[in-house]
């Protein structure tokens, strides 16, 4: 999935875990500009310094996945969260920001193959 707007908030990195880390920002999302969103995204892991070279007014183009958990209480009340997970962030210029995460921006090897490598069975 895919937005274009204008950065409103960036907040630090939080690390939530010894092994876990998450940063937040919001987007103000202007669709129809009489009424724009303000959504907020999170970045996890390497993927929090991807927010470093972009600053509060800056308009980018996130790409994000839509995250969904279902959490069960200590009672049995079971409980549903859903995340905005980005995970590539461009100028809305369509200039790529410079990227700090190695290979973030890069096509995965399994895409890549050359010609004549086509192991499909049919």
């Amino acid at each position: 999935m895919n937005i274009n707007g204008k950065i409103i908030e960036i907040f630090e990195t939080q690390k939530v875990t010894e092994s876990f880390k998450k940063r937040e920002f919001v987007v103000e999302y202007a669709e129809n500009p009489s009424y724009p969103e303000y959504v907020k995204f999170e970045l996890i892991q390497d993927r929090c310094a991807l927010l470093d070279p972009f600053s509060k007014g800056d308009e980018i183009s996130v790409d994000f996945n839509l995250k969904g958990r279902k959490w069960e209480d200590k009672t049995g009340v079971v409980k549903y969260f859903n995340s905005l997970q980005a995970w590539r962030l461009e100028e809305k210029k369509g200039n790529a920001a410079p990227d700090q995460v190695p290979g973030a921006n890069e096509e995965p090897e399994w895409l890549a193959k050359g010609e004549g490598e086509d192991d499909l069975p049919f």
